[in-house]
């Protein structure tokens, strides 16, 4: 019999009210459950972020990644607009090795999901570079009239771009361990202290291996152990 497929479910609204409202959340989880109808699906973790569609900085979308990556699910959101407001924002999601699914394109998945991902950041970066241009032109010309302009941003995106280089500079295992760590400290807490103990407990939580088995061994959570520790 066929595994029922893994997938993380990611949900937003656009203002604290209607976060606490609930408003546009059960329409979303409406279409989620829509697309997930196939009986072998099954949703291993929600997440709904109540953010501006201007940001990037999700924390709610980051944990979302981290739980489809330690589970080797797809990530499905509701409609494609909930995701595709920001540059850094769509180059993160194709950097974190996750498949992106999308309840309101069901057609969408796989190489060709991340291929209309890339499409999307292009755009995306198209509509940023024009606002950009639009904008220094504007800035020159309040500067011609004499006009102070204060508050120079220039060494902010700097860092934040730095910081998405080196983001994007981590090799895919170390990634793996740093989100298993949370995990590991809990199954510890919960009284698994040797290697196998840890292996046995990640086996009865479903987690797949780096490979996708379905059982862990004690020398997988050794070497897990050691990564952490060397990046320490």
């Amino acid at each position: 019999m066929k595994a029922k497929q893994r997938f993380v479910a990611y949900y937003r609204v656009s203002t604290r009210k209607q976060g606490a409202s609930g408003l546009g959340i059960e329409a979303q989880r409406a279409a989620v459950a829509g697309y997930l109808g196939d009986h072998r699906a099954r949703v291993v973790a929600e997440f709904t972020e109540v953010e501006s569609g201007k940001r990037s900085d999700r924390p709610a979308l980051d944990q979302a990644l981290t739980a489809a990556r330690v589970h080797q699910a797809a990530l499905v959101v509701a409609k494609v607009d909930r995701l595709t407001r920001s540059v850094g924002f769509l180059s993160r999601l194709l950097e974190a090795g996750v498949d992106v699914r999308f309840a309101d394109l069901p057609a969408i998945e796989g190489p060709t999901g991340r291929f209309m991902l890339q499409q999307m950041a292009a755009v995306a970066e198209l509509e940023a570079g024009l606002i950009s241009s639009r904008t220094k032109a504007a800035l020159s010309a309040a500067r011609a009239r004499g006009q102070r302009l204060g508050g120079d941003r220039g060494a902010q995106l700097s860092s934040a771009a730095k910081a998405k280089g080196r983001q994007a500079q981590v090799p895919s295992a170390q990634r793996r361990a740093n989100d298993l760590a949370p995990l590991l400290e809990e199954l510890r807490a919960g009284g698994a202290s040797s290697p196998t103990e840890l292996a046995q407990a990640l086996t009865a939580r479903g987690i797949p291996t780096a490979r996708g088995a379905g059982t862990w061994s004690a020398p997988q959570v050794v070497r897990i152990q050691a990564r952490l520790i060397g990046s320490t």
